[in-house]
């Protein structure tokens, strides 16, 4: 008898979550918020800021029931299809307050003349924008993975429209899309 040991292995850790803190592999595991800059190490959504130190940001972490305890996440109980629900949903929220930040919030936090005020964010700080852009093309990357979670276990994505409600936003402002066109 011969083994398919890449199966036999699959078989074992599917639908495990592995908590990124300690390393163990669990079939549910505790997702929620945690503001401490520490938490970063633990926040998929994490992997592509670049304000990581000293960050006091709400940030989105799952953990095990012993480091939820040991970091004092207030958290719920998930499975694997609820974490990544969870993530998609937080991927989703990301996505739609960057997209309000290039469309008008960023006004709130630059101290520009009025004169200013019909301008677009690239025009009036090239960095801030290239730097905002590049976090919404990571988060949106982010989304094709999770969207590409749900394709390859044959689960319909929730609330699917509210991808081509994100692209028309994009495509509004002027700004091109990883989601589609």
């Amino acid at each position: 008898m011969q083994i398919d040991w890449h199966r036999a292995i699959n078989d074992i850790l599917d639908k495990k979550l592995s908590c990124p803190r300690c390393g163990s592999l669990e079939d549910e595991v505790l997702v929620g918020y945690l503001r401490t800059p520490e938490a970063a190490e633990w926040a998929p959504l994490c992997e592509g800021c670049t304000h990581r130190e000293n960050c006091d940001s709400r940030k989105f972490v799952l953990l095990c029931q012993d480091c939820a305890t040991a970091a004092r996440l207030r958290g719920r109980r998930v499975s694997e299809e609820g974490f990544m629900l969870a993530l998609l949903d937080e991927c989703r929220r990301n996505l739609d307050e960057t997209l309000d930040y290039l469309a008008d919030y960023w006004r709130e936090d630059l101290d520009i003349d009025p004169a200013e005020m019909d301008k677009r964010l690239e025009e009036v700080d090239p960095d801030l924008f290239k730097e905002e852009n590049t976090w919404r093309r990571f988060l949106e990357e982010q989304y094709l993975k999770i969207h590409g979670w749900y394709r390859e276990h044959r689960r319909p994505v929730p609330n699917a429209g509210w991808r081509s409600e994100y692209i028309e936003d994009v495509v509004a402002l002027g700004y091109p899309s990883l989601l589609g066109d």
